[in-house]
């Protein structure tokens, strides 16, 4: 056939011929299909076909014509010009032997789905999914087609979408030429998405650019509320590099709000082709609560992600992170494959260059919602409620809107940063954000409310998973770092991390592990219940029994599954990022205050004078008051360590006072699972000094706390304003106490780190721990470029190590 090419014939090298699209559809279909990775039958109509329309109409003068003297960044222009171009190409007629072609391949497909198969009819660039710029959501797509008139129909508009205004100032801002970008269309079995779930993947964390993941959104019906952003779905994370060793387990996970799903339309009003088979109607509770597909569909999804990422990185001969969407059939319950294309953003960077943005200060946080960018951006707010209203944006405005279609790209370009009330990480708007290097906040709630035209606000994509928008403009700072510059030193230098959100956007860091993984910040921000509030439901009020449930409704209402998947999952991300170093875990040192305020704390904790050196650490663990608690916490610990293939996680275990608390808790981890897991000690009492050798029997190694060490040994509260003069680290008798710490480490061939801020905060105490030979400093991430090049700078000029 001239103008139809079918997927087994078609694959990566045919792009000129059939776009980007059905290219990667092709391929897909010949090469990972026999390996399990599920790809509708279809085909494309081809380039070919384009540019005989074009010819057949008489079209490429008169196109040539209007693009003479154009200016994209004249946006009235811009409309007059894509509306004059649309209107071309849908005033033209489809030559009969194109006809005849498109519909001998629709009734191939009658032949192998059924004579009511319905079709999805796709637009496919011969300059999508390049390198450098994937033309997501530039040209349209037309879904559960019908019939031979309407797919003709279909078709037409396929190739007007070519000329859409934000498609046209596409072209012009990754300088293609308008009029040599030609249009490709798919015909292909439309997935009946609409009756299950569907979603979009990246085989690399979409923010971070890290490696070891697969980023997977999901939502119910149709994928578009994905693509476009009109909804926040539900993420998942599977690690690559543990699921290959045999570990098949979601890595985290994070339940979207999904308000809304779409749905085919009872209508067939041909008019409106555009709107007439879909709907968006409201999520149902029920499904709202719970996740859009299981995890055993998670993991599928992430084998294919991988085995479609090998397979392209083979191809090319070049590492090659994957873009992908999928859809779940409703009719026969099976994942489907629907697009693959190079991710075009982090595969263009260099893996040595390392930025970063920090807040130099902070204002009132005016709203929320997931950052894209790890940018930080400032400006006057411009709240567009459509393109309509463009003209009054400026060059650095804010850009506020409900959602940032492809429509509002041109826009897009001149802003300081975006935000949007509705959308996920993976939606276009933060695709295109993302490829413009804009930081941007979607899925923040009421933005067009709570933020009024002209008012100066930051932006900050630089804090985590959680973008902010904070009050006025603020100071910041970018710090620019070529990693592969930086020297090693030969002490290692680790990092302390308590929020999972962080470990993706600080692998970078070239640092040995982390030294001290806190799950505190796992159990208050994403459990926010208390372990024994979990064990104990009977104890709590109606409305803390209600608030558990509810926390636990997409866990099938377990409480314990849901605490326990949740803290893995959380300490499992920290590990991730610096996967297989080392990852020291702390077991939870909540004082017993602190406790009080999780959910339904107040029934189970004691009211203490001084909590910091009350009922903490180690003492909880076997006490009847918490052993249960604890129970929960070993239980997570073995799943990340033994389900999950975390064996880089190392327990340590907090302020624990004396040898026979030791020796219990030793046991009670061993009774828990845990008899082959290494575990270390926090040393941070004078008596873990004074008796290192003993403790050391029990325990693998040591990490000094030098917040509590020094607390403790000058009798000093570290909480106190009023004493803060007698309390530093720099103190001799501090210094004494880690000399024999380390010194009884080495004697006893076992581990010895520190993990505190005073080596960052002076440089003579980072010099004295070099001298005395310590193992390993953990700092605070900020601190960690500093202090490799300082400790590594001493070690070269003095030779200190180990004297």
């Amino acid at each position: 056939m001239k103008y139809i090419k079918w997927f087994k014939e078609i694959g990566i090298k045919d792009v000129n011929a059939v776009g980007g699209k059905n290219a990667s559809l092709g391929e897909m279909y010949n090469n990972l299909t026999p390996l399990g990775v599920n790809v509708p039958n279809g085909f494309a109509v081809t380039a070919t076909a384009y540019k005989h329309y074009l010819d057949y109409n008489n079209l490429w003068d008169k196109l040539s014509d209007l693009f003479k003297d154009f200016n994209p960044d004249d946006i009235e222009e811009l409309k007059a010009v894509g509306k004059a171009a649309r209107s071309m190409i849908m005033d033209g007629e489809i030559p009969d032997d194109l006809k005849d072609e498109i519909f001998k391949g629709y009734k191939e497909l009658k032949k192998e789905y059924g004579k009511d198969v319905s079709l999805a009819v796709r637009s496919s660039a011969t300059a999508e999914d390049s390198p450098t710029a994937s033309f997501a959501g530039q040209n349209e797509t037309y879904l559960n087609i019908k019939g031979e008139e309407n797919l003709l129909l279909a078709y037409k508009m396929c190739l007007a979408s070519n000329f859409t205004d934000r498609s046209i100032s596409y072209k012009y801002t990754h300088n293609f030429d308008p009029l040599k970008v030609y249009l490709s269309v798919v015909i292909m079995k439309m997935v009946r998405s609409d009756l299950a779930s569907s979603g979009v993947m990246f085989s690399i964390d979409t923010e971070s650019g890290f490696r070891d993941v697969v980023f997977i959104n999901a939502a119910y019906g149709l994928g578009e509320n994905v693509v476009q952003g009109t909804i926040n779905p539900d993420a998942f994370y599977v690690h690559k590099p543990t699921y290959k060793k045999g570990y098949k387990a979601v890595l985290k996970r994070k339940k979207g709000d999904k308000e809304l799903m779409m749905v085919f339309s009872e209508k067939l009003e041909r008019a409106n082709l555009a709107e007439q088979f879909t709907k968006n109607i409201k999520t149902p509770i029920e499904k709202k609560m719970k996740f859009a597909i299981t995890d055993e569909e998670v993991l599928t999804l992430a084998n294919w992600a991988m085995l479609i990422e090998d397979h392209y990185t083979n191809v090319r001969g070049t590492y090659t992170p994957m873009d992908m969407e999928w859809a779940k059939d409703g009719v026969d319950g099976k994942l489907y494959m629907v697009q693959a294309r190079p991710e075009t953003v982090h595969s263009q960077e260099k893996l040595t260059d390392f930025e970063i943005y920090r807040l130099l200060e902070k204002s009132k946080v005016l709203l929320t919602g997931s950052a894209v960018g790890e940018k930080i951006g400032a400006g006057r707010v411009k709240i567009l409620k459509s393109m309509a209203e463009a003209d009054k944006f400026n060059d650095g405005d804010v850009l506020v809107a409900h959602t940032t279609s492809p429509d509002w790209e041109p826009v897009m370009k001149k802003a300081s940063a975006i935000i949007t009330q509705t959308g996920g990480r993976t939606c276009h708007a933060a695709i295109v954000s993302r490829e413009l290097g804009k930081p941007a906040v979607v899925g923040a709630k009421d933005a067009m409310k709570i933020l009024k035209e002209e008012e100066e606000v930051t932006v900050s994509c630089a804090e985590g998973e959680i973008g902010k928008v904070y009050e006025g403009i603020l100071k910041y700072k970018v710090e620019k770092v070529d990693i592969s510059k930086l020297p090693r030193p030969k002490t290692k230098i680790m990092m302390n991390l308590g929020n999972p959100e962080l470990a993706f956007s600080l692998a970078k860091l070239p640092v040995d592990g982390i030294g001290l993984a806190r799950m505190e910040f796992i159990i208050n921000n994403y459990i926010k219940a208390h372990p024994m509030a979990i064990k104990h439901p009977e104890m709590l009020s109606e409305s803390e029994k209600a608030l558990i449930d509810k926390l636990s409704f997409p866990y099938d209402g377990d409480a314990e599954d849901f605490f326990v998947k949740t803290l893995s999952e959380g300490v499992a991300t920290i590990a991730s990022s610096v996967y297989p170093k080392k990852c020291i875990v702390r077991m939870s040192d909540f004082k017993s205050n602190e406790y009080a305020n999780l959910l339904g704390g107040r029934h189970f904790e004691p009211i203490e004078d001084n909590p910091m050196i009350g009922f903490r650490g180690a003492a909880r663990y076997t006490h009847p008051a918490y052993k249960e608690g604890f129970e929960l916490e070993c239980k997570a610990m073995k799943r990340a360590i033994k389900d999950m293939g975390f064996e880089n996680i190392v327990l340590m275990i907090p302020f624990c006072r004396r040898i026979d608390e030791a020796k219990r808790v030793k046991n009670a981890l061993i009774q828990n699972g845990l008899s082959d897991v290494e575990v270390y000690m926090m040393c941070e009492i004078p008596s873990n000094v004074i008796l290192i050798d003993e403790f050391l029997e029990i325990y693998d190694g040591i990490s000094i706390g030098t917040n509590d060490l020094t607390q403790l040994t000058l009798g000093v509260d570290r909480d106190s304003e009023i004493v803060a003069f007698d309390y530093s680290e720099m103190d001799e008798a501090v210094k004494r106490m880690v000399k024999m710490a380390v010194e009884g480490a080495k004697r006893n061939n076992k581990y010895s780190g520190l993990c505190g801020q005073a080596p960052s905060d002076y440089p003579e105490f980072a010099e004295f721990l070099v001298k005395i030979g310590i193992e390993s400093m953990s700092l605070n991430p900020d601190s960690v470029l500093k202090i490799i090049k300082d400790i590594a700078e001493m070690e070269n000029n003095s030779n200190l190590k180990g004297k």
